[in-house]
């Protein structure tokens, strides 16, 4: 067996040195280990022996154990997913009770590291840890779709517990942010192995019921005749050879043969073939789908019979390739015999930074998706277009290309209320910004409880996180987006009202009160809410957390939970689960709660004002801008 090898670069950022150091050792201390591969110019040496001799010479910084088991097996491996699979599987062998399968030669003197990682974090923990790691970017790395972009595309999906498919899985970057929102059946397909099989285990991991597939999803469908609730995809761009000979008469192509020059739309229809009559598809796509002259028959009949609803174009940068502006595709599958809705919706969303638009485009989704033949229409931004007029001799659903200007005296009334309002909001921030000030040095320190040391004592009570089912098929007994309105965990990390709905999937129902504090078991960091009001059902993969009134303020409670601190307690950045039970609060009187509870509670309604601000700050600039290059507005005191 042979150990990991490491080169003089990587021993120079191993130790925190210049490549000269290096250099300076090899040469003045004889026994610095002598090289076991590579080239004269670019020698490799024993990690191993390498570490060993930099411990005894002082040289080696303390490294936390996730770091120094990612550092090695990135080494010990043929590719950093292979490894991380392959300890991967170690992880769940031990988190199920079981005896794991033989692991990798290369792998053995790593099972130490493993083990303690496992014993301090539990083998979810473990794994989170070393796949925050391997999702950094780096060489060998694939390109996982952001986020923050998969949110917003789970988002305009709107599944809540439904089960949702990504043919193109990767290493299952939107399988994770549909978890992230309540969904509770994933299945992936994706066609390197070894990315396929990291997304499986990660499900696996974190209990939830689904089966990611290796293989090709166009040529090998690992999933024919499954309906879902929700296709959402990050397909391959420009592929050449994806199957179209072979492929001809498939019968997912429901609207028609996919032209050979035109493989995202083979995506676009293999989407639709797996949506239930009513489910959302989802794709992210390059921009010239939306004009290009091959494609134009496709989008003619999407649209015609109404699977075509919104197109949406993104800011530059958003995800791989990061120079081209992208679009989302969103699909609503018809039925046969209902008749296709008026209008399509489209949303130029290009001049923007994502984080500050993605909620404007779902709320504008939402608004359109309540009244699809109402007239949608925000200057610049977005237009519910007439499908009649986008049947023109293009078919150019560019959204850029159909959106109405900013002119005349509307957009001159627009930009004064606009800027009053900005204007307003600035005015009020001092007033909102809570008044604080330093505590005494002197002053003793308040001790800390975690959330189950305060669930033992009577407290709080800790309920969920709430289970569901998979979506019940078409023809259930409650319509899909009726029922009860339920709380969702997308609705807590966006900020907004309930927008989910029991549609009988849900295994128990948790009425919210006021008072209560909920907390996403899956999110990028530690999110706490309070309810205001009684009316709703908690939503699945949701924790709740209620207080004792003589014990604990929900809002000082909500604000402890939301700290730093708490963030690194409990959550990782990959978007794994969050055990808010961890989570350190704070011992001080009720009356002391209150008062920081006020004062958090200001906090994030200066929070909400700040973000106001930025949005309408875009908007105005957008605005002066348009109608300065149009001729509309000109500047105070010069020639019109």
């Amino acid at each position: 067996m042979e150990n990991p090898t490491i080169t003089a670069a990587e021993i120079a950022r191993l130790a925190g040195v210049g490549r000269a150091a290096v250099s300076n050792w090899r040469k003045r201390h004889p026994d610095f280990p002598a090289p076991v591969g590579g080239t004269t110019a670019s020698p490799e040496f024993d990690l191993i022996q390498v570490e060993q001799w930099l411990r005894t010479q002082g040289k080696l910084p303390e490294l936390a154990t996730a770091d120094r088991l990612w550092r090695h097996l990135a080494a010990a491996s043929d590719s950093p997913a292979a490894g991380l699979a392959a300890v991967g599987a170690l992880l769940l062998a031990r988190q199920r009770g079981s005896r794991s399968a033989s692991i990798d030669a290369q792998l053995t003197p790593l099972l130490p590291d493993v083990d303690a990682l496992a014993d301090e974090l539990g083998p979810q923990g473990a794994f989170d840890e070393l796949w925050q790691r391997f999702s950094a970017p780096g060489p060998g790395r694939p390109f996982a779709t952001p986020d923050d972009l998969a949110d917003l595309m789970i988002g305009l999906a709107n599944v809540g517990g439904g089960s949702v498919l990504d043919p193109a899985a990767g290493s299952g970057a939107i399988l994770r942010a549909a978890v992230r929102a309540g969904s509770t059946s994933m299945y992936g397909q994706e066609l390197d192995d070894e990315l396929a099989r990291l997304a499986g285990l990660w499900l696996a991991l974190h209990d939830v019921p689904g089966e990611v597939s290796g293989g090709d999803s166009l040529r090998a469908d690992a999933f024919a005749g499954r309906a879902v609730d929700a296709v959402v995809c990050h397909p391959p761009f420009g592929a050449t050879n994806w199957g179209d000979e072979e492929l001809g008469h498939d019968p997912r192509w429901i609207v028609g043969t996919t032209p050979r020059t035109e493989p995202e739309l083979a995506w676009v229809q293999h989407a639709l073939a797996h949506v239930r009559v009513g489910g959302h598809a989802v794709l992210l796509m390059p921009p010239t789908v939306a004009s290009r002259r091959a494609g134009k028959r496709i989008r003619g009949e999407l649209l015609r019979r109404g699977h075509l609803r919104a197109v949406i174009a993104l800011p530059p940068g958003v995800a791989a390739p990061h120079g081209v502006p992208l679009h989302l595709w969103v699909l609503r599958r018809a039925a046969t015999d209902a008749p296709p809705p008026a209008r399509a919706l489209l949303i130029d969303a290009a001049g923007g930074d994502l984080a500050d638009t993605a909620p404007r485009v779902l709320a504008t989704w939402r608004e359109f998706v309540a009244a699809p033949d109402g007239d949608v229409e925000e200057a610049g931004f977005a237009r519910a277009v007439p499908v009649i007029e986008l049947l023109d001799e293009e078919v150019d659903l560019t959204p850029a290309r159909r959106q109405p200007a900013v002119v005349g005296e509307a957009s001159g009334e627009h930009l004064v209320r606009t800027r009053e309002r900005l204007a307003a909001i600035v005015g009020e921030l001092p007033a909102l910004l809570p008044q604080v000030t330093a505590t005494p040095t002197e002053a003793p320190a308040s001790g800390t409880l975690t959330v189950a040391e305060l669930a033992r004592t009577g407290a709080l009570q800790v309920i969920g996180p709430i289970r569901s089912t998979p979506s019940r098929a078409e023809g259930g007994s409650v319509a899909h987006g009726q029922g009860p309105l339920v709380l969702t965990g997308r609705d807590v990390v966006a900020g907004v009202d309930a927008s989910g709905h029991d549609d009988g999937t849900l295994l128990e129902r948790v009425p919210l009160m006021a008072g209560d504090v909920v907390v996403p078991v899956a999110a990028r960091q530690l999110i706490s809410r309070v309810i205001t009001s009684d009316g709703v059902l908690l939503g699945a993969h949701l924790y709740l957390l209620r207080p004792n009134p003589a014990a604990l303020d929900p809002w000082f409670m909500a604000g402890q939970l939301r700290n730093s601190a708490n963030d690194k307690q409990t959550t990782s950045l990959s978007g794994s689960r969050v055990d808010v039970r961890r989570a350190q609060i704070r011992r001080l009187p009720l009356d002391e709660q209150r008062a920081h509870g006020e004062a958090f509670q200001r906090l994030i309604a200066f929070e909400s004002a700040v973000a106001e601000v930025g949005s309408l700050s875009a908007e105005l600039v957008r605005l002066t801008a348009d109608g300065l290059a149009a001729g509309a507005l000109h500047p105070a005191g010069g020639a019109k």
